[in-house]
């Protein structure tokens, strides 16, 4: 069992950055694939960037590339999310998630969620 519970959301303006931060509960935090995923009002639950159990921290969505940056520190069990020069269309409730073992795109893959935090970025 993984519990997981991200941080540091807030209301931002357009250009500027947040820095998330997500801690893991368990002693095998390092075996897991951690990903970031969002979810806007009415919309679907969309991937935005994931490190994989083996320490490859380069998946990432078309729409955060060269912005976001997703990192881990498996010392800390925790996974960040770095987002820079953000828009008013990453507007969400960010959600951490882990899975066991190799990474997967897709949010069913993922067995547990953290409760999630809101990013609002105003125009």
């Amino acid at each position: 069992q993984v519990q997981l519970l991200e941080s540091g959301g807030g209301l931002v303006q357009a250009g500027d950055s947040l820095r998330l931060s997500c801690a893991a509960s368990g002693r095998t935090f390092s075996s897991y694939t951690m990903g970031w995923f969002r979810q806007a009002p009415g919309k679907e639950r969309e991937f935005v960037a994931a490190c994989d159990w083996n320490g490859r921290c380069t998946y990432y969505a078309d729409s955060v590339k060269g912005r976001f940056t997703i990192s881990r520190d498996d010392a800390k069990n925790t996974v960040y999310l770095q987002m820079n020069s953000l828009k008013p269309e990453d507007t969400a409730v960010y959600y951490c998630a882990a899975r066991h073992g190799s990474y997967r795109y897709g949010a069913t893959a993922y067995d547990y969620w953290g409760q999630g935090t809101q990013v609002t970025v105003s125009s």
